[in-house]
């Protein structure tokens, strides 16, 4: 009986299964051997000319300054970037979620929109809304005397703008996670913290951050992998510049693998990027473990 539903079992997985091996595994063992030859724009018309070259692309990629200058840029933004949008879903979640608020399905509506908006809508928008000489951020500044700012052409305020757009354009997704989270919390911890006379910054710290753990844990990690994946931002609002302060490892991939054809040499800049984030998730996993 237990081979017979091992055996159904097997067969009703195998086409989900059989789809996961052809389009994940397939595809990334390929990529990977890409990463570990010369393959370029030639070898698409004739692969005799690809050439094995062992892990010459990934020793060149780590002498490559560009390179760095990527990797700092995207550290730059996911460090400064996801705790910002987490913070700002949790706050806009708490606020939701409390019995103060009216309305709250036009609210949540509200904040998810920009979520499900395209992005390249999104990002030539707010391109507008950072004109130096015509956008609001700067008309704003200008009630308090303070001179035009170049948001997307300084060096220094390129990526902090870009951050803050990013921002607002993500953590509805992550509110609406955390809104489960805090419903699924039992009232009467809430209630017994009450009668014990804790205010509201002891009931945030005790209650509501222990028992948000794991919902936290998983805004972590995808909010972390999201942002690791910066591309349409940069790439519609300033073509990685000015001076390079805004590349992003995705559009430094992006320009080798398809502006400059070295394939096997975007496929290492992609492996990289996967052992970074693999890495990341296993110490959030674990300074998760520890906070227990």
């Amino acid at each position: 009986m237990k081979n017979f539903s091992a055996r159904a079992a097997y067969f009703f997985l195998a086409p989900a299964l059989s789809a996961i091996f052809i389009f994940f595994f397939i595809p990334v063992i390929t990529a990977f051997v890409i990463s570990l030859t010369d393959f370029d724009i030639y070898a698409l018309g004739d692969y005799s000319t690809v050439r094995f070259i062992g892990l010459s692309n990934y020793v060149e990629l780590f002498d490559d300054p560009l390179f760095w200058t990527a990797l700092k840029n995207t550290f730059y933004y996911v460090i400064v970037a996801s705790p910002l949008s987490i913070a700002v879903s949790l706050g806009a979640a708490m606020l939701l979620n409390s019995k103060l608020v009216k309305l709250k399905g036009i609210f949540r509506l509200s904040y998810f929109i920009p979520v499900v908006t395209t992005l390249v809508a999104v990002a030539i928008v707010w391109r507008f809304i950072y004109h130096p000489k015509f956008g609001i951020m700067n008309y704003f500044l200008s009630w308090f005397d303070i001179n035009p700012v170049d948001w997307l052409g300084d060096p220094v305020w390129a990526m902090p703008a870009i951050i803050l757009m990013s921002v607002w354009k993500n953590f509805g997704y992550n509110m609406i996670i955390f809104i489960a989270g805090l419903q699924n919390i039992p009232e009467d911890l809430y209630e017994a913290a009450d009668m014990e006379g804790a205010n509201g910054l002891q009931k945030f710290r005790s209650i509501t951050l222990p028992m948000l753990a794991p919902t936290t844990l998983f805004v972590s990690i995808i909010t972390m992998i999201g942002f690791f994946q910066l591309f349409a931002e940069p790439y519609i609002m300033t073509q990685g510049g000015p001076l390079n302060s805004t590349l992003s490892i995705v559009q430094y991939m992006y320009q080798e693998g398809f502006r400059w054809w070295n394939m096997g040499y975007s496929a290492s800049i992609a492996f990289v990027l996967f052992f970074i984030i693999f890495i990341g998730t296993l110490i959030q996993f674990k300074l998760q473990k520890s906070a227990r």
